[in-house]
């Protein structure tokens, strides 16, 4: 029962709710606060109940400042803060009262010098999902595609089918957008599951700093208290056995619990340098998910999707070109179309081929070596979506034979290849094959636009 007095009443109560909500933000007061009930004010002590002992000592050790600065709003008078646990629907349980006197700052409570003040350290706890990353943002291609399936069946699920989910690839390639796109499905479904991602940096760091207030026990119960974890390059607690002899824990605690658990790294379990067998085994023994590099197809798609979310047109001769060139990552790839884009804008020019290798030299790989005839081929064919072997083949089809003489066009022109050495190259065809496709290509680009646009990107893209 409420005992209200006229210093600090319902309504009061009501408006300091409203007031801490508006400080901490709704994600924090939603997961700490809001079952925190007022029970009375008397002796300038204000008194009140949540209903476990370890929602207790949370909001004691991280928001006790802000719960007396608020409450004092009301109330100067208010001094103390006391809490106990109060079960739903039972009674206060005995010798269950946390009293907070002003002078007392627990170390939870992270003090910053920077701003004199201390920083609310439930937000500490977890990364925010980037609202850029999701499902639909996601182009999915073969060297993807799997990751992105088991991305999606553990966002969709609602049962743990596979525990761990690990994903593993090279920088750039997508793992934390999924793990990203995982944490929104997971919370637009079901908004009452904690969802909690964070890098395995920030991991090591709050268990660092848990030892180092010698108060580990908050800390195993904040992180197995979670509905779904997910910690993003896992490879950094490589050489860290104390983290790594916490995570292997705080793993088998939730795993017990079916909680759901997603992991990313730029290796696989088995290959983790540094990391103990035994997490190794652990890390390994649900579904083991790799991300290919890019192809060219992906990559065009990909600049296809972000040219249109920016709401820009890139010619198509453009795109093809940055996705032949620039093929380290995903992530440099959008800076390149970025500064491609801002340069157009700022300075006025048109978006070419000749304008994005002028501005994105420093991107763009230099070829220094000598161009083969089999570089070329293949080049060639993945440009006309053809196989390699087409380029020797006897086929005689136009949509193989043509591009088989655009190759040899390219040998001719690009290499010192005298015309026997090049039809050798090509199925071991007669050096009047190559002098009769040098000749065709010549008059197809004469007469066809479009095709001499094309060959001049197909040189750019094998000489440059």
């Amino acid at each position: 029962m409420i005992v209200s007095t006229d210093d600090f009443n319902d309504k009061d109560w009501l408006n300091f709710k409203k007031k801490l909500k508006k400080d901490i933000g709704d994600t924090a007061y939603k997961n700490w606060l809001k079952q925190l009930e007022f029970l009375s004010f008397e002796s300038e002590t204000l008194s009140l109940s949540v209903p476990t002992k370890f929602l207790r000592d949370w909001i004691v050790n991280h928001y006790s400042d802000k719960i007396k600065i608020h409450s004092q709003k009301f109330n100067k008078n208010i001094k103390i803060l006391k809490i106990v646990v109060k079960p739903v629907g039972g009674r206060i349980l005995h010798g269950t009262a946390r009293t907070v006197k002003p002078d007392q700052n627990k170390f939870n409570q992270t003090y910053d010098i920077r701003n004199n003040q201390y920083v609310n350290s439930s937000e500490e706890f977890g990364a925010p999902l980037d609202p850029r990353f999701d499902f639909e943002n996601f182009v999915v291609g073969k060297p993807n595609e799997l990751a992105f399936a088991a991305a999606q069946r553990v966002a969709e699920a609602d049962k743990v089918s596979f525990n761990p989910l690990f994903l593993y690839g090279g920088v750039g390639l997508g793992k934390t957008h999924l793990m990203h796109a995982i944490g929104w499905k997971i919370k637009n479904k079901s908004p009452d599951r904690k969802v909690v991602y964070l890098s395995a940096e920030k991991f090591m760091y709050q268990f660092v700093r848990a030892l180092r207030y010698k108060d580990t026990s908050a800390f195993k119960e904040q992180f197995r208290s979670i509905d779904v974890l997910m910690i993003d390059d896992v490879q950094f607690i490589s050489g860290k056995d104390n983290t790594q002899e916490e995570f292997f824990h705080t793993f088998n605690a939730l795993v017990e619990q079916n909680r759901q658990i997603v992991i990313s790294a730029d290796q696989s379990p088995s290959d983790l340098d540094g990391v103990q067998e035994r997490l190794k085994s652990r890390l390994g023994c649900g579904l083991v998910a790799d991300i290919h590099p890019t192809t060219y197809e992906l990559r065009l798609g990909i600049l296809m999707e972000k040219a249109k979310k920016r709401g820009v047109e890139i010619p198509p001769k453009v795109l093809e070109f940055l996705s032949h060139r620039i093929i380290s990552n995903v992530r440099e790839m959008e800076g390149a179309l970025n500064r491609l884009v801002a340069h157009a804008t700022l300075v006025g020019t048109t978006i070419t081929v000749e304008t994005a290798q002028e501005v994105l030299q420093d991107l763009i790989r230099t070829n220094n070596k000598r161009i083969t005839i089999e570089e070329i081929q293949k080049k060639v064919a993945e440009h006309y979506n053809i196989r390699l072997t087409d380029m020797h083949s006897s086929r005689r089809s136009r949509s193989v034979a043509r591009p088989r003489q655009v190759a040899m066009y390219l040998a001719k022109s690009i290499t010192s290849r005298s015309l026997p050495e090049i039809g050798r190259k090509f199925g071991g065809r007669d050096h009047t094959t190559v002098m009769h496709a040098v000749k065709k290509i010549e008059e197809l680009k004469v007469q066809d636009p479009n095709f001499h646009e094309d060959i001049e990107l197909l040189k750019r893209l094998i000489d440059c």
